[in-house]
């Protein structure tokens, strides 16, 4: 990495942090690739989004607290924050303000706070500059549409060369804890069977599947046996092998 890298936060979040790390390790390679400076949380920190979407408000708003104070130097210093879970940028973008509306510190960790293709797009215009050539199905979590959008996403996966397919698949039907509970089960698998779970099963089976959200990526995993990759993992598997002379 360049002395001259600029520094950016890596938030590691809890379900990738533990469930999927190999999502947090391919953010990290794209990044120092795009020529930025990682730097992570020594401890873990979890923003508080099960307690928030369960009403225990008071428990959301100490890890915000914590968060704040913990990152407190690189948040007042500017930093850009890179979220990977789109329901955890949603903490930051929208949650946080309703729960600290006076606080300065939170009102700058809410404007630092970028998804992965928004900063990259933002911040490393141009990136990627290889091409990998590869058809992909692009599902996008609900908070990532509602508040950030897709544009970003597609025009990054664009620029990589995919061939790309958006079905407006609506929500995945798991929407965090609610299609793990035995009462909800049904309704959650019948929005995911509307476009989502169909749309997955007819991709030929050299499509990746794309999308964000740990709660999607498990529902399409148990609904149908395929894997669907985090934007990182796609834009890590277009990166020069390190392990070659050459580079390939």
């Amino acid at each position: 990495i360049s002395s001259n890298a600029r520094p950016v936060v890596l938030w590691v979040d809890t379900f990738n942090n533990y469930f999927h790390p190999e999502t947090c390790r391919a953010a990290l390679e794209v990044l120092e690739d795009a020529g930025f400076m990682v730097i992570c949380s020594r401890r873990p920190l979890c923003c508080g989004r099960p307690l928030y979407d369960f009403g225990m408000l008071e428990k959301a708003k100490n890890n915000l607290r914590q968060i704040m104070s913990a990152l407190g130097p690189r948040i007042d210093a500017g930093l850009p924050i890179v979220v990977l879970e789109p329901s955890c940028a949603s903490v930051f973008r929208d949650e946080l303000r309703s729960l600290f509306p006076t606080d300065e510190r939170a009102d700058r960790l809410r404007s630092q706070t970028f998804l992965l293709s928004e900063f990259l797009q933002d911040y490393a215009p141009g990136y990627p500059s290889s091409k990998s050539a590869m058809r992909v199905l692009l599902h996008g979590h609900c908070h990532q549409k509602a508040l950030m959008k897709m544009d970003h996403e597609e025009a990054l996966l664009r620029r990589l060369g995919a061939e790309l397919q958006s079905p407006d698949s609506g929500c995945c039907g798991m929407a965090g804890p609610f299609g793990f509970q035995k009462d909800k089960f049904e309704v959650s698998q019948a929005v995911a069977e509307r476009v989502l779970l169909p749309a997955v099963r007819n991709a030929a089976p050299d499509t990746v599947i794309v999308t964000d959200g740990f709660s999607c990526r498990e529902q399409i995993l148990q609904s149908t046996g395929r894997r669907a990759m985090h934007l990182a993992e796609v834009l890590k598997m277009a990166l020069p092998r390190r392990d070659s002379p050459d580079g390939r």
